[in-house]
């Protein structure tokens, strides 16, 4: 595969939401703005109980922004264009009033980590490390702060956020809270997966509909607090050190 792509299916009762990009399925802005179309259509969609977000390939489940488009920003607005395209998938993931099931078969990084955070329970495999690496390249996890924070609270976020260059283990991060359930292999994965899923698309979908308001209370002003995040990174991003730091890091 060569070209990024984001699809959907739906069976049973089922929504399935795929994306994939040739660079470590990292996210470019239309990129990010598809999938959170396609999270919008399925949680409208009366016929999806449920919807699991996934994406192809072995190696990421996500590496975050792309690097590519972020050396190509040069104005303030593009800056926070291109980062409320993360914000709008965690807040399509927030909204949608269907359980999301996040299927995490590779490494996450930076916005991969907030997607894995935004989704209502997350199976990963045992390989699936993660890690914050903005500060690394002199921005910061402003936009997926609240997501990542909510799932593994303060203390988790804070030491993803300061140490940004060291991987954290599938285990940890079951510890902490981001992966519900680890697994050695996809295809004993893809097989709780299938079953979680069938299960809650039988399931009252009035009730998981209020259990996920109940779940997502405190969050109701994100749809204002990601774009001033967007606006903090969109500032940074045009800084000389973080030019500097994401040529560098690009040139290893």
């Amino acid at each position: 595969m060569t070209e990024a792509f984001v699809t959907s299916n739906i069976k049973n009762g089922i929504g399935t939401i795929t994306f994939f990009h040739p660079q470590s399925n990292s996210m470019p802005g239309t990129q990010l703005r598809n999938l959170a179309n396609e999270i919008q259509t399925l949680g409208n969609d009366d016929s999806v109980k449920v919807i699991i977000l996934q994406s192809q390939g072995e190696k990421a489940f996500c590496a975050g922004a792309s690097f590519d488009e972020l050396i190509a920003i040069k104005d303030l607005e593009t800056g926070r264009h291109f980062f409320s395209g993360f914000a709008a998938v965690i807040n399509a993931m927030r909204k949608a009033p269907k359980f999301i099931i996040a299927r995490v078969q590779g490494k996450a990084v930076g916005g991969g980590v907030g997607i894995a955070s935004s989704a209502d329970y997350c199976f990963a495999l045992n390989t699936a490390s993660c890690k914050l690496s903005e500060l690394a390249v002199g921005i910061g996890p402003f936009v997926v702060g609240p997501a990542v924070e909510r799932k593994i609270g303060k203390a988790a976020f804070c030491e993803l956020t300061i140490n940004a260059t060291q991987w954290r283990t599938a285990e940890w991060g079951n510890q902490k809270g981001l992966y519900n359930q680890l697994f050695e292999s996809t295809a004993d994965m893809d097989i709780a997966i299938y079953e979680l899923a069938t299960t809650l698309a039988t399931s009252n979908p009035q009730a998981m509909a209020m259990l996920k308001s109940i779940m997502w209370q405190g969050t109701e002003n994100w749809d204002t607090l990601l774009l001033e995040r967007a606006g903090m990174s969109g500032t940074l991003v045009l800084s000389d050190f973080t030019v500097n730091a994401i040529h560098a890091f690009k040139n290893k």
